[in-house]
């Protein structure tokens, strides 16, 4: 069973996520969703397994896409930040589109 965070760390990354990195979740949406021409996204929920996007197609479909941490499971708050870096950066080298540097 994954690892479950609490309630201060969900609302933490979520809030962090959808109104600073809107941008980014469309890119791993766009990634790794199967379906195509995704138009929005925001992430949803996360666990110590992966983490989870409501996608939007641009002819209204929906889906959710749960999306594995690439360096496997985690445990940690301060390890999700790690894990969304590398999804953006495997969604950028998906896409063919140089990714920006982290701070």
């Amino acid at each position: 069973m994954p690892h479950t965070f609490d309630d201060a760390a969900l609302t933490g990354v979520l809030g962090h996520m959808n109104s600073d990195h809107s941008d980014d979740n469309l890119l791993i949406a766009r990634a790794f969703s199967p379906l195509p021409d995704v138009v929005a996204a925001d992430m949803v929920i996360f666990d110590g397994d992966a983490g989870q996007w409501h996608v939007v197609t641009a002819d209204g479909a929906e889906d959710v896409i749960r999306v594995p941490w690439p360096g496997g499971a985690i445990s940690e708050r301060r390890e999700v930040r790690r894990e969304i870096v590398a999804l953006y950066d495997e969604a950028c080298a998906r896409l063919g589109i140089p990714p920006r540097p982290h701070d």
